[in-house]
């Protein structure tokens, strides 16, 4: 059984960072039901760790678990494109025991 781990960049409570979250909290519901962390950080409260993690545009997702990272740039309104480009199994593929 994999948690995935993601940390979403914003900057401020913008209507584009208001709907990237709500659109990766409804891809990760939807797929990965009680198996993800999601860090909402705010690149104006935290600009060294955004500098750090070397996040150029907002908002950006990272997939920081399972390994290898993965990012996405956008309010993540694809959601068949953003699951892909994030590696997220198929709804169908996952275990129906065990989650």
């Amino acid at each position: 059984m994999t948690t995935y781990s993601f940390r979403l960049y914003v900057a401020g409570q913008t209507e584009r960072s208001q709907a990237a979250l709500a659109n990766l909290r409804l891809l990760c519901e939807s797929q990965l039901p009680d198996h993800y962390e999601l860090e909402v950080i705010d690149v104006a409260e935290h600009p060294g760790l955004a500098a750090e993690e070397r996040i150029l545009a907002t908002p950006t997702v990272v997939r920081l678990a399972p390994l290898p990272q993965r990012r996405v740039i956008g309010d993540l309104s694809d959601h068949g494109r953003t699951a892909a480009a994030l590696g997220l199994p198929d709804r169908d593929t996952l275990p129906s025991e065990g989650w």
